[in-house]
């Protein structure tokens, strides 16, 4: 099978992944040699590998605390798996409801003796009740007044959402304005990080769960 290009890693990856930059250039060399045959990166994807899916997931990993994080929809690990990569303090469920995409985060998180992963071959709204987490994510799944009432269930009273969301945050945030209430929603936010370690631009959705009464 002839594989496209896959992007060069890009310089701020150093700065940026540390210590973790050895594992990531196994992932990246995994998603290159499996992604488009699994159906896990469309062909265009390869040639923004790092900038627009590995370096935009290992923000998030800076933005977070130890603890507990579930990704929602993980699809390729992006961000769980690179998450769990770059901080073996989280332990980090990664729910992921297509059953060939779940079979590759197993088998990729084996690969890359990572021993804080645990999958669940899961629609977000049937994890629900299974546990609870400090922290839940979620990349390009939908809407903030779709997600929110899917994956507050999975947050802790207390823990956060940190959403990766795109240029259109902010209309998202306007639209989901009841919704934000309705869940219970604290100090709702865009966090923006990328430019400081010389990367592209990449804004969170964050917003606390509030703590029972």
């Amino acid at each position: 099978m002839k594989h496209s290009a896959v992007e060069p890693e890009p310089e701020s990856a150093s700065t940026l992944c540390g210590e973790a930059l050895p594992a990531l250039r196994c992932f990246a060399a995994d998603i290159a040699l499996y992604g488009e045959e699994l159906g896990l990166v469309g062909p265009r994807e390869l040639d923004r590998l790092w900038t627009r899916h590995i370096l935009n997931s290992a923000l998030l990993a800076r933005l977070i605390g130890a603890g507990t994080l579930a990704d929602v929809g993980s699809g390729a690990g992006f961000p769980g798996l690179v998450v769990a990569i770059m901080r073996p303090d989280v332990s980090c469920t990664l729910i992921e409801p297509l059953g060939r995409r779940a079979t590759w985060l197993e088998d990729e998180s084996k690969r890359l003796g990572l021993g804080n992963v645990t999958v669940l071959n899961q629609r977000a709204e049937d994890a629900v009740g299974q546990a609870q987490y400090d922290y839940v994510t979620a990349r390009a799944v939908s809407a903030l007044k779709t997600l929110i009432p899917l994956v507050v269930p999975l947050v802790r009273p207390g823990g956060e959402l940190v959403l990766m969301k795109g240029q259109r945050v902010d209309q998202e945030i306007r639209d989901a304005a009841s919704v934000l209430v309705r869940n219970g929603l604290q100090d709702p936010r865009v966090q923006v990080t990328g430019l400081e370690y010389g990367t592209e631009e990449t804004r969170v959705f964050r917003a606390r769960v509030a703590e029972q009464a």
